[in-house]
């Protein structure tokens, strides 16, 4: 939420209203689907269909995340979260890519949410800027995967 030099409220951005809406039709899309294996089928393409919308760079890596993401924990179902490809255990969204787009960012993350187990003693990453997906940073999104669904 925005806020001006004096700390007053100022609203929500275009863009997190725009998250908000995104959130609310997805809800409604997913009330609406059949059987729980269609409607995985359906999470699925709308997300391949929402990463095929992103901009070339953020799209690229999308592309990786995905493929790394579904292939290094199967168990994570995709979903739309808030308009962003996510990956969820059990409903909960585990992790998620932001594209830099969808803010206004100089970069996109790969994001964590409290349900991935990543703890490591009182103070741990939960979000990665990503620039680039490179066989190093596959790698890591691998590894951190791997440990969040632990």
């Amino acid at each position: 939420m925005s806020s001006t030099k004096g700390g007053t409220h100022q609203g929500f951005t275009a863009e997190e209203r725009a998250a908000l809406k995104d959130h609310a039709q997805e809800l409604k899309k997913a009330a609406r689907r059949g059987s729980h294996a269609e409607k995985a089928a359906q999470a699925e393409r709308d997300v391949l269909a929402k990463i095929a919308e992103m901009r070339d760079s953020d799209r690229i890596m999308a592309e990786r995340v995905h493929a790394v993401v579904t292939a290094t924990a199967p168990a994570l179902a995709p979903k739309l979260w808030y308009g962003m490809p996510a990956y969820a255990l059990d409903g909960k969204v585990v992790c998620f890519f932001q594209s830099a787009e969808k803010f206004k960012s100089r970069y996109a993350t790969l994001g964590f949410s409290d349900q991935a187990k990543l703890d490591e003693g009182t103070m741990w990453a939960a979000g990665f800027a990503l620039t680039e997906v490179t066989e190093e940073v596959e790698a890591r999104i691998a590894e951190l995967v791997r440990r969040a669904v632990s």
